[in-house]
């Protein structure tokens, strides 16, 4: 990555997964592999498009020179340069008779922090014919200076206009005299898998290096952050080429190319293009991102969960949990609600939602279909902004293990503040059972369990209770809260 002189991977759930960035330190230049993480087309906003001409899809192209040629203009190299405060505590002393000596004569010599310069490379895609270029916000992250060089070696001083760290999108400004060459953005959404695409961009500094290779998957989660939803690709992408575009055989920009698995060979993921364009105006406009906000805490619903809440089939978002006065809680959405639509699109699952709400402008009435109950209904909510800063419910401790496997104790005010919880609603999972339903169905020392049955529960004998009035001994759905959320979990005992 660009921000920092060498930085380790930073873990996103694949710790294998690493930004595409070059950091190096000016004295002496030495380069190393960063390793951090990483509607319509904006054609008639961002003027200056050329159409591309079209190569066929349907057969191996036999070569992509044409499209090399045609399209290395519109990237460009960034260099970053950033300064850093580092610690600085003098000069090491050597042991020996020499020692005391040396000590004397550097006593008085100040040895606090110093800064000092570090630079890193990464890629770019012009968009616009005024200067506009979209990059990675982990390229340019923390820089105090920006330069972005063209294909025919003129360089530029660039300013950020905005940057996304969530979608890890950032755009940048260069100024000129004449139009420049810029890419067309396409859409994404049309690429299959199987599809050719052409990566352009600058791996270990090596400017405008072109590679080609297909579409491995679509909708890959490789746990950046909430909007996951990257390409995979086998076109070589190595550290460098972050921020550089990923064409398709039109020559529109499909993705923007953000990280690889370390020591993968073609495994590469770009960002699709449909996820930056409708922020691009907002980052050129206001240099930040304004998100909807619904205000629910939601989960994927698995075969085990649609059994348990005798669901037909596994669309939707399951709500597990809704911030009080949120604008979700408003409308009327209760937790154990399926939200089927959002603003008349179809919510497959509960990676879909969190786009669809980040994506609708603020204030907006947006119409939203739920099951409940097994019945359908249709509430109206009103889009709230995006909290800055989401707060989390910490979770997590005397016990009674039955035959689900489950050591309980009654979680009160005092437990909950010896361990670190905002909440002493509920009971707390203080062990589980080797080789028991608890355990195969992942409920872990710390959870809470805020309802059994989809009846809230506050002590062991509600749990008791609750699933003595079920009549079912085989089967028990569990709403567990753990690590600031909120979640189903169906239990079921064999034999």
């Amino acid at each position: 990555m660009i921000s920092k002189l060498k930085k380790s991977s930073k873990h996103y759930g694949l710790k294998t997964v690493v930004a595409i960035g070059i950091p190096f330190l000016v004295a002496g230049f030495l380069m190393a592999s960063g390793l951090q993480w990483t509607n319509a087309s904006l054609a008639g906003e961002l003027p200056g498009k050329t159409q591309p001409s079209s190569l066929s899809a349907s057969a191996v192209p036999g070569s992509f020179a044409e499209l090399a040629e045609r399209l290395s203009p519109t990237v460009v190299n960034v260099k970053v340069v950033k300064v850093e405060t580092a610690a600085f505590s003098g000069p090491q002393m050597p042991d020996g008779p020499f020692g005391d000596f040396f000590e004397r004569f550097f006593e008085g010599m100040p040895q606090g922090p110093k800064s000092r310069k570090s630079m890193g490379a990464g890629s770019g895609v012009i968009i616009g014919d005024d200067g506009t270029v979209l990059t990675n916000n982990h390229v340019i992250e923390g820089a105090s200076q920006v330069t972005v060089t063209f294909a025919d070696g003129k360089t530029y001083d660039a300013q950020v206009l905005g940057s996304d760290p969530k979608t890890d999108l950032a755009v940048l400004k260069i100024e000129t005299d004449k139009p420049l060459p810029a890419a067309v953005l396409g859409n994404s959404e049309q690429l299959r898998v199987g599809d050719w695409v052409v990566a352009i961009g600058n791996p270990f500094g090596l400017s405008h290096t072109v590679t080609s290779g297909i579409v491995s998957a679509k909708g890959r989660v490789i746990g950046a952050g909430p909007y996951d939803d990257f390409i995979q690709t086998d076109a070589s992408i190595n550290p460098g080429n972050s921020g550089g575009p990923l064409f398709n055989t039109k020559g529109e920009v499909v993705g923007i190319n953000t990280a690889i698995i370390a020591q993968g060979q073609g495994i590469g993921f770009a960002i699709p293009v449909n996820t930056a364009k409708p922020l691009i105006p907002q980052l050129v406009a206001n240099g930040s991102v304004t998100r909807g906000y619904l205000g629910v805490s939601i989960q994927t619903i698995s075969d085990k969960l649609a059994d348990a809440l005798n669901l037909e089939d596994r669309k939707g978002a399951l709500v597990t949990d809704v911030a009080p006065d949120g604008p979700a809680d408003g409308a009327g959405i209760k937790r154990g609600d399926i939200v089927k639509s959002f603003d008349g699109k179809t919510v497959a699952d509960s990676r879909s939602l969190p786009a669809m709400v980040s994506e609708t402008p603020v204030g907006k009435e947006v119409p939203v279909r739920v099951l409940r109950d097994g019945k359908e209904q249709a509430l109206s909510v009103k889009v709230g902004k995006l909290p800055s800063e989401q707060a989390g419910l910490e979770n997590t401790i005397q016990p009674t293990e039955g035959k689900w496997g489950l050591q309980l104790h009654e979680l009160s005010p005092r437990m909950a503040q010896q361990f670190g919880l905002q909440t002493d609603q509920g009971v707390l999972v203080v062990g589980v059972g080797p080789d028991s339903p608890a355990q195969e169905a992942g409920i872990r020392q710390g959870d809470v369990i805020v309802e059994v049955n989809r009846k809230a529960v506050a002590s062991v004998a509600d749990i008791k209770e609750t699933i003595d009035e079920s009549g079912d001994n085989d089967h028990m759905l569990l709403l567990v809260q753990r690590e600031g959320g909120k979640f189903y979990v169906p239990l079921e005992r064999q034999g």
